[in-house]
């Protein structure tokens, strides 16, 4: 696998607003509707703060001078509109009222601002003012619609000898209110400013993470990833830069058998085998890799995935090769076998030759001595091996491993112990158990100085069956006897190897078994002993 690049098809995405754009404008409407809410608000708030200031402020001067001591003087006076006029068009200019009105209990106006009002009666309320109460209203007068509060001038005896009626217009008031405009509508621009760019940067971000994508671009985009993903045979692991799982199938899961949820947890705690987990977790790129899942054989093959230039991490399949590897290890023993009848056919014209020729040379006796042997020789070891071993397949692996080991100078011996009629554990495992034993031993013997020896031997008993395979090699040291049935350890610089003792490892836990490492005191190498249980006579 080379680099993986993640393409997705745009469809009809340009004719449509992207999840982004769409989100662009959702914020924008809100903001200018939240924000025109706001400014509505804002002025309703400004006119109800006016109009209460313009009540309180009106109240408080207008009993202020019904209580001053001159304006009982000035009304008790001969001309009360010549005292007193001056005096509240100084109150006028020197506050932001609009007019004070001093009048006799009757209603008749003293002071107006205008001077032609002077004389005539007030415009309004004074019930409650004559009953001893100030108090505010809004009433339309000589100047329009205005804020007014009118209190009561008390005299001797604290009699009532007039009133006092001090207001601001609304007109006035709407003036002080629209001053506030400009600055309620600076600070709501500057928030939908605000809100917009935010929005803008949020839309930009959301762009890059969705692509660009609409709704229905994205809605089809998952429903072909996750029919895809529970459609495919082989098992997809993706992880992110930091090793966390992103996405797995179906499939993955079951070869992998993982528990729980996997999507988010690192794939170190996952609980895979050490040399996957490395291998996923270095995210290098790896083709057809043989590592082991539990009691499965898996080919790995390990990509980085990448996106404009962008390492988004690495995807991983897993194509189960269990059944593959069984296959072959049968394929292998029945090569072995064949290989060992022709090497036979081969040394049986060899010997049909001598015999001639001892004919030939007028010695029919050492011709008949010499055949006879050389067939009993033969025919014994495969009736040895067809009567103690109780297969037929187990007993051609051995053949066919004895000569390959004589091929490669190395003398493979059965033992003559070996007594086991009846297999009852699955034979695809007893296979793969014994071709591996077999095989690492007489490389470890072959590249040992001579004499080249490898001993096997398969024996049946109460508790099962034990299989003893001893090499003249140089050994395993203790500190690697735990390592060495782990998937990639080998001794070889060659690529391919590191799997065989591992799959032993494998199948000799499926089955309940065992497995002990020692020296062997006859060949001087390591001697390897598995037992197995019997497993209800399974034969597979």
């Amino acid at each position: 696998m080379g680099q993986t690049v993640l393409r997705l098809g745009r469809g009809h995405a340009a004719r449509r607003l992207s999840i982004s754009k769409q989100v662009l404008l959702l914020q924008l409407t809100v903001a200018i509707l939240l924000t025109g809410a706001g400014i509505a608000v804002a002025i309703q708030q400004a006119r109800s703060t006016d109009f209460n200031n313009a009540r309180t402020e009106t109240l408080a001067l207008a009993q202020t001078l019904a209580a001053a001591p001159g304006t009982v003087d000035a009304i008790d006076s001969a001309d009360p509109s010549a005292a007193l006029q001056p005096v509240t068009l100084d109150i006028q200019r020197s506050t932001s009222v609009d007019f004070v009105v001093v009048m006799s209990p009757s209603g008749v106006r003293y002071t107006h601002p205008n001077p032609a009002e002077i004389g005539k009666h007030y415009l309004g309320d004074t019930a409650s003012a004559l009953a001893g109460h100030a108090f505010s209203e809004v009433y339309t007068g000589t100047l329009g619609p205005s804020v007014r509060s009118v209190a009561p001038i008390y005299g001797p005896n604290h009699r009532i000898v007039g009133l006092v009626s001090i207001g601001i217009t609304l007109e006035k008031l709407s003036t002080l209110a629209g001053k506030q405009l400009p600055l309620i509508l600076a600070i709501a621009l500057g928030a939908v400013a605000l809100i917009g760019l935010g929005s803008w940067a949020l839309s930009r971000r959301l762009a890059k993470q969705t692509l660009g994508l609409g709704p229905e671009e994205i809605t089809r985009l998952y429903e072909h990833h996750d029919a895809v993903l529970h459609a495919m045979h082989e098992g997809l692991l993706v992880l992110d830069r930091r090793g966390r799982v992103l996405v797995v199938n179906d499939e993955a899961v079951r070869l992998l058998e993982l528990s729980g949820e996997p999507v988010g947890r690192a794939v170190t705690e996952l609980g895979l085998d050490p040399a996957l987990t490395a291998l996923l977790s270095s995210g290098r790129a790896a083709h057809d890799e043989t590592h082991l899942a539990g009691t499965r054989v898996l080919a790995v093959n390990q990509s980085r995935a990448m996106r404009a230039g962008r390492d988004l991490g690495t995807v991983a399949t897993l194509r189960d090769h269990t059944e593959l590897r069984a296959l072959a290890g049968e394929l292998d023993s029945a090569r072995a076998f064949a290989d060992a009848l022709s090497a036979s056919a081969h040394e049986a014209a060899n010997r049909l030759h001598t015999v001639v020729t001892l004919i030939e040379l007028d010695r029919p006796q050492d011709a008949i001595r010499f055949a006879t042997t050389e067939l009993a020789a033969s025919q014994g070891l495969i009736d040895r091996l067809l009567t103690a071993v109780g297969d037929e397949a187990v007993a051609a692996l051995l053949l066919g491993k004895i000569s390959q080991a004589a091929e490669r100078g190395v003398e493979l011996s059965i033992g003559d112990d070996t007594a086991a009629p009846d297999l009852l554990v699955p034979i695809r495992d007893l296979i793969t158990i014994i071709g591996n034993l077999i095989d690492n031993a007489v490389d470890a013997a072959a590249a040992h100085d001579a004499p080249h020896r490898v001993a096997a031997s398969l024996c049946t008993g109460p508790d099962g069956l034990t299989v003893r395979v001893a090499d003249s090699g140089s050994g395993i040291a203790p500190t690697e006897r735990d390592r060495i049935f782990t998937s990639g350890w080998t001794t070889k610089n060659e690529a391919g190897h590191g799997i065989g003792l591992a799959l032993v490892r494998r199948s000799v836990q499926c089955n309940g078994g065992t497995i002990e490492i020692a020296a062997d005191a006859e060949l001087g190498g390591a001697a390897i002993t598995v037992r197995l249980p019997a497993t209800a006579g399974v034969r597979s």
